[in-house]
């Protein structure tokens, strides 16, 4: 429902400078196998399913309030959030949900650019909507997520609160593992961001030269948002830490939609880079913040993960494998 909500936001902000751009055209005119492995080969330059399900059972309040994880935690866990994402997500009765996404996607790249071209006429004219959207750009920069991180570290430390260190060990393991998944989906699909775009809703280079990737990034890194991911990873996280606060989602969720206008006013993405964002930053945000929940399940189907990492060399690349079996 959430999820749904956030694309509907978008999609309308979409039609609504599609529509001012049209007003304005008179004037002139983007499997069940016994042993399961999965492989991540990485070179060196390189609401949904959880609406059903509250956060943990009641038994387990108490456990759950007071469950502090280690402070490198947030970075050991990664490999193991990643199985998760894909055992949770990458199923058959998720086909539906990503049906949709895809449409939201192919339907908002088809008024890209109308919509760019109105949003970028109106932030270089109207000084108060410049203004706004340079500041709302920040929200999802990274360093707006870390900042939050850190506030709520510190208040943990010097009241001794380990809801909040626990929300900030997660908002940064968050921010980490889907900004991981972003980072792969850019470097594959190779968009180019609109005040860049050298055609209509620019241009999509597939597997880019990564050398070039680096030299220019706005040309290759629109697909999908990363700032759209990230904050909205690590106001889920917060807001399931702070589940009696329940202002917490609604003004997360506005604060979104603004971000999603202001990047596409300032020319950094375009509305349909934003669908798949959504998916991402909330399934993240959700799975990460339930780790007890999560941790139980695995443990009582008898699942185990082992990790294993060793150079890999080929004819064409040299980095490290990292075999998970599960």
């Amino acid at each position: 429902m959430v999820l749904k909500t956030i694309l509907i936001c978008l999609s309308l902000c979409s039609a609504l400078f599609s529509e001012v751009k049209h007003n304005n055209a008179g004037k002139k005119s983007e499997n069940d196998m016994n042993n399961k492995s999965f492989i991540l080969k990485a070179c060196i330059h390189s609401d949904s399913a959880y609406s059903n399900r509250s956060r943990i059972l009641d038994s387990e309040n108490s456990i759950n309030d007071q469950y502090l994880p280690k402070w490198y935690n947030m970075v050991t866990n990664l490999p193991n959030d990643m199985v998760r994402f894909y055992n949770k997500e990458i199923t058959i009765k998720n086909i539906p949900l990503f049906l949709g996404i895809s449409a939201a996607t192919a339907g908002l790249i088809l008024t890209d650019n109308d919509t760019w071209k109105a949003s970028d006429k109106f932030y270089k004219r109207n000084s108060f909507n410049k203004r706004w959207s340079d500041i709302f750009v920040k929200i999802g920069d990274g360093s707006s997520q870390f900042g939050l991180a850190g506030g709520f570290a510190l208040y943990g430390f010097i009241t001794n609160d380990n809801r909040a260190l626990r929300t900030a060990s997660e908002i940064v393991e968050a921010v980490l593992a889907s900004g991981a998944v972003v980072q792969l989906l850019k470097h594959i699909t190779g968009r180019e961001s609109p005040f860049i775009s050298t055609k209509p809703a620019g241009a999509w280079r597939f597997f880019p030269n990564q050398i070039d990737y680096l030299k220019h990034v706005p040309a290759y890194d629109a697909f999908p948002s990363g700032h759209m991911t990230t904050s909205l990873a690590a106001f889920i996280v917060i807001a399931e830490n702070y589940p009696e606060l329940k202002w917490i989602k609604p003004v997360s969720y506005s604060l979104e939609v603004l971000l999603g206008i202001s990047m596409v006013n300032t020319g950094i993405h375009w509305y349909s880079d934003y669908p798949l964002a959504v998916f991402l930053g909330y399934s993240f945000g959700e799975l990460i913040s339930h780790p007890v929940l999560s941790n139980k399940k695995s443990t009582a189907a008898g699942s185990t993960i082992k990790l294993k990492i060793s150079p890999y060399f080929s004819n064409y690349a040299l980095g490290i494998s990292i075999l998970f079996t599960f």
